[in-house]
């Protein structure tokens, strides 16, 4: 009989966790694991689990927000998570759930949900917190990292995001899979649709608007004279997350100052990123945070376009310098504007870089090893509860 997986996930957008969830729970063995999906609303998401079969709960959920560094912040997420432990211990002894699985480390009710319930945690870390939040995150860290690691088992998807836990011995390496493969795109009928010039050179930006996937250092970079003089366009694809829908006004104002017009188009969401990729001559991933993977540049990858992105974080586990895509210095626009500017001006390395990076893609292809991994983690959790017992 298979037994049943509460998976607790902080948003329903469909992004980087997002998507990779709905690998995860589309794709476990129903003769040895049934998933059930927690979410704080139905957003894109939802629908595209219940398609799969997977039946999905609506509850608000505590995590991990900047306001926890406020003293009323932290007091009002301390009493979610009390709630969540409650809510979320009677919910998984109701459907009775072998195991609860955090798709992401910024939900916090997990564990003392699943310690109350008496079943297994998974928690799956998506994110790097050492060196990239400020005072305030850096405080908040040992806190942090001491709940992570409470779990019974940390998954990690790439050696970057590893590394913030010294070699615990309950963490385990399973790198994210390529979650969706861009279709292929004819290239003058995707700036077509876009109402891009032919001739054009497009780089783009895929992700959350934030203050650090480096939206605003693309502006700043196309406003530098290597991609003024050419007139680079920057298609910026991706929204900003609830509560913080001022960071895309804020874009498009600093792209008026910067008099970038239409050189700086920003898209919002877009679900058809094969045509941004089909449309784009570049793919820049200039997080001044350290990316914990970087699923845009598998999807760029894929699609076989260059990526210049920072050389920190998971982004050099995926780009090569000089072989699949070129890497820069975190935070400098003017660095961003000489790398794609190189690129600008030498087509043909720019395509053999694509090239390389799509054969390169291929190998984080493999969702099949990754959901092995994955179930084969959850057999040993199960079969050490049941020797205890």
């Amino acid at each position: 009989m298979a037994r049943k997986v509460l998976f607790l996930h902080s948003s329903a957008g469909l992004y980087g966790a997002d998507r990779q969830l709905l690998t995860l729970a589309r794709g476990l063995d129903r003769r040895r694991y049934e998933p059930l999906v927690v979410l704080p609303e139905r957003g894109e998401l939802a629908p595209l689990l219940e398609e799969a079969g997977v039946e999905v709960l609506l509850q608000p959920l505590a995590a991990l927000r900047r306001s926890l560094a406020s003293p009323a912040g932290a007091a009002s997420t301390a009493a979610r998570v009390v709630r969540d432990r409650m809510a979320l211990s009677r919910l998984a002894r109701r459907h009775g759930a072998a195991l609860i699985h955090s798709n992401t480390s910024v939900v916090l009710g997990g564990g003392p949900a699943a310690r109350r319930a008496g079943v297994p945690h998974v928690v799956h870390v998506r994110e790097i917190y050492t060196g990239a939040a400020g005072r305030a995150g850096e405080a908040l860290w040992p806190r942090l990292r001491g709940r992570i690691l409470g779990a019974d088992a940390v998954v990690c998807i790439s050696e970057a995001v590893a590394a913030q836990f010294e070699g615990a011995p309950n963490v385990h390496l399973i790198r994210d899979c390529l979650a969706r493969r861009p279709a292929e795109t004819d290239r003058p009928d995707a700036r077509r649709a876009m109402e891009i010039a032919p001739d054009a050179f497009v780089v783009a930006l895929i992700g959350r608007v934030s203050d650090w996937k480096g939206q605003e250092l693309l502006a700043r970079a196309l406003a530098e004279p290597e991609l003024a003089e050419i007139g680079a366009v920057g298609l910026v694809a991706g929204d900003a997350y609830a509560g913080n829908e001022q960071a895309e006004g804020e874009l498009a104002s600093l792209g008026e100052k910067l008099g970038l017009g239409g050189r700086l188009q920003l898209l919002g969401f877009r679900d058809d990123v094969d045509t941004v990729l089909g449309a784009s001559d570049a793919v820049a991933i200039p997080s001044l945070r350290p990316e914990p993977l970087g699923q845009v540049a598998l999807e760029a990858a894929w699609a076989g376009r260059p990526v210049v992105g920072s050389a920190h974080g998971g982004l050099p586990e995926l780009v090569r310098d000089g072989e699949t895509g070129l890497l820069v210095e975190p935070g400098d626009p003017a660095a961003l504007a000489v790398a794609l500017r190189e690129l600008a001006d030498d087509r043909e390395r720019a395509r053999r870089l694509g090239d390389a990076g799509a054969r390169a893609a291929r190998d984080h292809d493999a969702c099949e090893e990754m959901l092995a991994a994955v179930q084969a983690l959850y057999d040993r959790l199960l079969a050490a509860r049941e020797r205890r017992q």
